[in-house]
């Protein structure tokens, strides 16, 4: 990351522990304005604690999470509200709502957190369900009317539907054959740009990093253990990094069968 790029999110010492297991643990890592980093590392190495923590879904132990600058951790509801007016997110299960039709799940965000009236509401969930390759027709409809792939793509309408400042993707290919999860890839990245917003993502699928990603970061036992470039990352130099990228079951990185 360069010197001259603005810090959209900036994490500082972030530590976070549950009972006796510390699943961060001095946590620094920084997302620069407009760009799309994507974290990446095994299960329970901290990846959703790190994002929960941005979101203040959960609360850090310790540590300075800074939007734009400012503090997030530990400010008053209403402040938190203005916060979270900048952010979109993408769930890895699309997390959509089953008794809501597929329009009303793309403005939830618009209606109940900007106070949007419904029929505006539903004419940008409607754009932004085009956008995102589906058919008008899709809008009536149920979610368990759409295949895992559609769903998906509802997810991501109604992720960028506020036109946030920054999105958050969750495991956003996961349970997609190869081609649907590159057809979501390359919407996330025309959505992303579109909107120029910040992006930070985390995967375990290296097609999805190597799509999506500017910067590549790696989180191991809650720690970022390096961050580069997505083209510097065939070249990192880290053995940790190394077997990961190329799913190696020897090296560093241990897995132990229960």
């Amino acid at each position: 990351m360069s010197e001259a790029e603005q810090i959209k999110i900036d994490l500082r010492g972030v530590t976070k522990s549950f009972g006796k297991v510390r699943v961060l643990d001095n946590l620094d890592l920084s997302v620069p304005t407009g760009k799309s980093l994507v974290v990446i590392g095994g299960s329970g190495t901290g990846k959703s604690v790190m994002i929960k923590c941005i979101l203040g879904l959960l609360t850090p132990d310790a540590g300075s999470i800074l939007i734009d600058g400012q503090e997030s951790v530990g400010r008053n509801p209403n402040v938190r509200i203005e916060f979270m007016k900048k952010f979109g997110m993408l769930f890895q299960g699309a997390a959509l709502f089953d008794s809501l039709k597929i329009w009303e799940n793309v403005a939830f965000g618009l209606i109940h957190g900007h106070g949007m009236d419904k029929k505006e509401a539903r004419e940008i969930a409607i754009a932004k369900i085009m956008a995102v390759g589906l058919k008008v027709d899709v809008a009536n409809l149920y979610p368990a009317e759409l295949s895992g792939g559609m769903q998906k793509r509802v997810g991501l309408a109604r992720a960028v539907a506020a036109s946030p400042e920054i999105i958050f993707f969750d495991e956003p290919t996961t349970g997609l054959d190869p081609i649907m999860a590159d057809v979501i890839n390359d919407l996330i990245v025309e959505q992303v740009q579109g909107l120029g917003a910040t992006a930070l993502s985390i995967t375990h699928d290296m097609g999805s990093v190597r799509k999506i990603a500017d910067y590549v970061a790696m989180i191991y036992n809650g720690r970022i253990i390096w961050k580069g470039t997505v083209d510097e990352l065939d070249h990192s130099g880290n053995e940790y990094v190394e077997q990961f990228i190329h799913g190696r079951a020897d090296g560093p990185i241990t897995r132990r069968l229960v």
